[in-house]
């Protein structure tokens, strides 16, 4: 009987594919292939002021270097401004999403401390009088979302106290992050989320919308998230290194050993896969929202 499992790895071409990011795209791509499911390929570049160009196509070479072959057509977040709109039109049918002309500004000098920042106080739910539109914000009075994380265990968050009305399109005229992969896991039929602990404050959020949009909510699964020795994510902004395509499996297996898997000696990268096949246990990936690197990737 084929499996019914979706996954998908989603990066953004804010340059080339470097060790943090390999950790998702092993994880996704090996708990896909163990459970028999489909791998889907996202490029999220709803944010294209952060796209840089030729990143697309690095991102597309290391993985195929690495083994990794996706299933289906590639989407492109860019070319996707209609199914948001549908999606944020919804909400505002249904009174669930409003107007917002609050500046920066503003919503700092007047909200609380939350979890990722100013906690918006919901100022304009009501009116915004003859300022002009910035954004559109969700209403997120009386919202506590649960779930449980396949690694993290039981997470829980009061989104109305902890995050506020959080920005659904935003005043540079893009839409944001949360309600574009709400929108596109849904639409390809995603079944399982894998991904770096750096989003799991952002599921809530995701779960929330998918319940407003009456969209199905994936099962999540988020990793430890590679940090240097000074306790700073992996990013083009740390600069880590890129993953170099000529020498791909040392790379490889520094991402499953970091995951918690133990690969013994290989010496190319389809043994790697077809180990990591019959190999891939969940139950081993550390239960930590960060981890330590040593060696190469440091």
């Amino acid at each position: 009987m084929p499996s019914t499992y979706r996954g998908r790895f989603a990066p953004s071409p804010t340059g080339p594919l470097h060790f943090g990011s390999l950790i998702a795209a092993v994880a996704s791509y090996a708990d896909a292939r163990q459970h028999g499911g489909a791998w889907l390929l996202r490029i999220e570049d709803v944010d294209t002021p952060r796209s840089v160009a030729g990143a697309t196509e690095a991102i597309l070479a290391t993985l195929a270097a690495c083994g990794m072959q996706h299933d289906g057509a590639i989407v492109f977040q860019s070319q996707r401004d209609d199914a948001y709109h549908a999606a944020l039109h919804q909400l505002r049918e249904h009174k669930l999403a409003y107007r917002c002309a609050c500046t920066r500004r503003e919503v700092a000098d007047s909200a609380l401390r939350g979890i990722e920042g100013p906690v918006y106080p919901g100022t304009c739910r009501h009116d915004i009088g003859s300022r002009p539109a910035r954004a559109w914000r969700v209403d997120t009075r009386g919202a506590r979302i649960a779930f449980d994380d396949a690694v993290q265990g039981r997470i829980e968050q009061n989104l109305e106290t902890e995050i506020g009305d959080f920005v659904l399109y935003r005043a540079d005229n893009l839409y944001a992050y949360q309600l574009a992969v709400v929108v596109d896991d849904a639409e390809a039929g995603i079944t399982h989320v894998v991904r770096g602990a750096d989003l799991l404050d952002s599921t809530p959020r995701q779960i929330y919308l998918q319940k407003l949009l009456n969209l199905p909510t994936p099962q999540y699964l988020h990793l430890p998230v590679a940090v240097n020795a000074a306790g700073e994510k992996l990013s083009k902004q740390t600069r880590a290194p890129a993953i170099e395509r000529s020498n791909a499996l040392p790379a490889l297996i520094d991402a499953l050993r970091f995951l918690g898997q133990q690969p013994p000696a290989l010496d190319s990268v389809p043994a790697l896969w077809q180990w990591t096949a019959e190999n891939w246990r969940r139950e081993k990936i550390p239960r930590s929202r960060v981890g330590p690197l040593d060696g190469a990737h440091a």
